[in-house]
């Protein structure tokens, strides 16, 4: 299953409403998934692209609704189906329930709910939680901040790329709460992956009151709702190449009509746009519009990964998360986390970049913020090694069989670089005592090797025989 379709997870109980549910959204890019009872819905991991859909005939509903919070399960929305028709008392279902249809809804009805039910996971989509502001001791990190900076104020387009879990959406919240115009409006952010087919212009045009069956009050679409401010796009790859002339009409028109209405409307806002993908491969392969991408390409920003970012900047990531997480005083009551356990985070690989590291760093922070200990009951220890085991996973070739950095000698640490050789003369080239000595990893000493271009001068060993022993 593509991960940006929408999946709805229907639990008909004694009602017949699986079957028409799947009827009502044969032309949609959505999947519908016949639920077999709580199990399924504990299987989701969180809420995603996903909506449950459920007869309030289900003998287990009440535990169903206890589990949840505001008509959802697991962070995942809930649509109730009484049990009565049309007309009938609505006492069948809980005043809880915050998204009911009558038993013989119609096919316009579930796509307005649906619609209705993603407007809301929209607008409270999640934000990168983050310390006071962005951290950057690394050069390169300094350096996108410094061309954010510079960028910042003023209107036009900005292009962000950066692998997953970087922080696209905090660089382009940087971007909007420094421009002097725009800055003042809204933020609006858009994950341009969770737009089924059919919803795409009621999302983003909107639509006028009565224009289709269950639109009893008009509706700002997304463009207008950014008005005076900015619309982030996220994940913009994922726009099919038939939806992108219609974003590229808005953004040379600036003006957009309502679904069911006559009158267009003038919008103003800055567009900001990100992507964890090469958008000129795809020119290139025919799925991304030429002109889209020039019009949103005025200013690129690259983030770095946190490999490129270095140690310096996983672990002061670390620190700061590690303190919110924690709080100020039990902080300052354990003191620093002992050495192997910045050692470790250190060393380890982060495909999943910020995200993954905080999400380590959380489980670590309630580790020691609920045994009041770093290493009380070996809990630390034994997340540290379950990650660093998915870390090894993923981790590229070793060093030593990768090509040598053509690294610019004029950022060297000539200091450090003379250092590490000093080390490894004094142990005859032998990287572990060496890395002892300096009181780093092996692998961390194969890095700086690489980084520095040190030519690897430890000599063979030499093959000894050993005389059988004799008798004692």
């Amino acid at each position: 299953m593509n991960s940006s379709d929408l999946v709805i997870y229907v639990w008909e109980g004694q009602a017949d409403i699986a079957e028409r549910v799947e009827r009502c959204m044969l032309n949609m890019d959505v999947q519908v998934v016949r639920a077999d009872g709580l199990s399924t819905f504990a299987s989701v991991q969180d809420g995603g692209n996903a909506i449950a859909v459920v007869s309030v005939s289900v003998l287990e509903g009440a535990r169903f609704t206890r589990q949840g919070v505001e008509g959802s399960y697991g962070g995942m929305p809930v649509l109730w189906v009484s049990s009565s028709l049309r007309g009938s008392s609505a006492g069948s279902y809980a005043t809880e329930y915050s998204h009911v249809l009558p038993f013989d809804f119609t096919g316009a009805e579930l796509r307005a709910m649906l619609m209705r039910i993603l407007r809301r996971l929209q607008s409270t989509q999640r934000q990168i939680q983050r310390s006071d502001d962005i951290i950057a001791v690394a050069e390169c990190m300094q350096r996108l901040l410094h061309d954010a900076d510079t960028f910042a104020d003023c209107e036009h387009s900005v292009l962000i790329f950066g692998e997953t879990g970087t922080g696209k959406e905090r660089i382009a919240e940087r971007l909007h709460e420094r421009n002097t115009h725009y800055g003042q409006g809204p933020f609006v952010v858009v994950n341009c992956g969770a737009i089924p087919d059919g919803l795409f212009e009621s999302l983003f045009f909107g639509h006028a009151k009565g224009s289709f069956t269950g639109a009893v009050t008009a509706h700002k679409g997304f463009f207008e709702q950014a008005n005076g401010g900015t619309l982030f796009l996220d994940e913009i790859a994922d726009l099919p190449i038939y939806q992108q002339v219609k974003l590229l009409r808005v953004l040379e028109e600036r003006t957009v009509t309502r679904l069911g209405s006559a009158s267009a409307v003038r919008v103003d806002f800055r567009l900001v746009a990100a992507t964890n993908k090469s958008l000129r491969n795809l020119v290139h392969e025919g799925k991304f519009r030429a002109d889209l991408f020039f019009r949103l390409a005025v200013i690129e920003l690259q983030i770095p990964s946190l490999e490129e970012r270095g140690e310096a900047d996983k672990l002061a990531i670390f620190h700061s998360i590690l303190r919110n997480v924690v709080g100020k005083e039990l902080m300052e009551q354990l003191g620093e986390p002992p050495f192997f356990i910045m050692d470790m985070i250190a060393q380890m690989h982060f495909p999943g970049n910020v995200r993954e590291l905080r999400n380590l760093t959380e489980r670590i922070g309630v580790a020691a913020r609920q045994t009041q200990d770093w290493l009380a009951n070996g809990a630390t220890e034994r997340i540290l090694r379950q990650a660093q085991i998915l870390s090894a996973t993923t981790f590229p070739p070793e060093i030593e069989d990768q090509q040598p950095l053509l690294a610019d000698r004029s950022n060297w640490d000539q200091e450090e670089r003379n250092r590490i050789i000093a080390a490894l003369n004094a142990n005859d080239w032998k990287r572990l005592q060496t890395a002892q000595q300096l009181g780093i990893s092996r692998k961390v000493l194969w890095e700086k090797m690489r980084k520095y271009q040190i030519s690897d001068g430890e000599p063979e060993v030499p093959v000894t025989v050993t005389a059988p022993l004799g008798n004692f």
